[in-house]
């Protein structure tokens, strides 16, 4: 049996198991104010957390000037929004009062778009400040042919078709060495379906949550199971891409059959990436 068969029955029996929960395998804490260091809750996460910004940490303006800074010039600020309780005449009965929720928002900036604050007034955020690059890996990553740009620049793993880049969260917010290769190797696998490369079918025209986003990821995750069992890495991390793959199952009516067809997809990924149908 090949690598890919091998990579392929060992996710089919996670998948026969239930397979634990899929975790996003890098740090990534919870959206806060870096004075009063409470967590910002409910649709405020999801609007910081879509920023992209690496540090959880916000203020508002005049915040960053108590803390000794200033909000760097040109940079646009992200709106939050928080219930207050208001008290207010009850028209039906004029001796009495009423309290009614009033929707407020307020503007604030990540610390990132600050300069001048004190970095001892900033937590340090957790690190794995012992990342050692894995040798084999980087070469496969450096050798790959019409490699796409890699950056570091945001707390999100993501490949961006129309700039043709791939962004990963920095290696040292990873949990383990094995989990940021794989996590590169599967927006690496998405970079194939790229029109300069493998041209995959439907491959610009994937809406979040549809069957063509699915299977597209499917064949990124699978390519990056594929990659991790080249490098011996994969008992590591196969649990993992078994949970990731189990969530877009759902998706595709959780036919395990979408499995081996988004093997053959990204045998032909996974083979582009190490040089071998060149």
């Amino acid at each position: 049996m090949t690598v890919y068969e091998i990579i392929t029955n060992q996710i089919l029996e996670e998948l026969k198991k239930g397979s634990v929960p899929w975790h996003k395998p890098w740090n990534s804490e919870y959206p806060k104010n870096l004075i009063t260091k409470k967590e910002y809750r409910g649709i405020n996460v999801f609007l910081l957390g879509c920023q992209k910004f690496s540090s959880p940490f916000w203020v508002s303006y005049d915040q960053a000037k108590i803390l000794g800074g200033n909000v760097k010039y040109k940079e646009k600020s992200t709106m939050i929004v928080f219930w207050k309780q208001v008290t207010v005449a009850d028209n039906d009965n004029e001796t009495k009062t009423k309290t009614i929720p009033f929707l407020r928002y307020y503007r604030i900036f990540n610390i990132e778009q600050c300069e001048g604050i004190d970095e001892k007034k900033i937590p340090v955020t957790e690190v794995n400040p012992n990342f050692q690059p894995l040798t084999e890996c980087e070469k496969t990553i450096n050798s790959m042919q019409n490699k796409p740009e890699i950056r570091h620049q945001e707390s999100q793993a993501y490949y961006q078709p129309k700039d043709d880049f791939v962004n990963m969260p920095k290696p040292e917010t990873f949990i383990k060495e094995e989990f940021y290769y794989s996590v590169m190797f599967h927006e690496l696998g998405h970079s194939t379906g790229h029109k300069s490369r493998l041209e995959r079918k439907d491959f610009d025209q994937a809406a979040f949550g549809s069957q063509t986003y699915s299977k597209e990821e499917l064949c990124a995750e699978m390519t990056a199971a594929f990659l991790c069992g080249h490098h011996h890495i994969e008992q590591q991390t196969i649990e993992n891409s078994a949970a990731y793959i189990k969530s877009w199952l759902h998706k595709l009516q959780d036919d395990p059959k979408m499995v081996v067809l988004a093997a053959a997809q990204a045998q032909k990924a996974a083979d582009y990436i190490l040089n071998k149908n060149i």
